[in-house]
């Protein structure tokens, strides 16, 4: 590692030491909960597991589709038996 990299790791800890943490924390870790910043944080979150569960119910759906048709073209198949000569 050079010695440019260490000093600016070394500047970045001493800043974070010296820093008040009121300034590292957002609104909501803070406390703040009616702030603007934390219902758009809430939004977002919900957004986000809205996709995840729209994604995960249409892999859900899929492979549900693809096991009925399975079942319905095994039953439309005769059974067929070995015939021995």
């Amino acid at each position: 590692m050079n010695w440019r990299l260490a000093k600016i790791f070394l500047l970045t800890g001493a800043l974070a030491l010296v820093t008040k943490s009121s300034v590292l924390a957002c609104a909501t870790c803070y406390g703040a909960s009616d702030s603007p910043l934390a219902q758009g944080m809430n939004w977002g979150i919900a957004t986000l597991l809205g996709v995840i569960a729209s994604v995960l119910a249409g892999v859900v759906a899929f492979f549900v589709h693809v096991g009925v048709r399975a079942a319905k073209v095994n039953a439309s198949e005769p059974i067929q038996t070995e015939k021995t000569p």
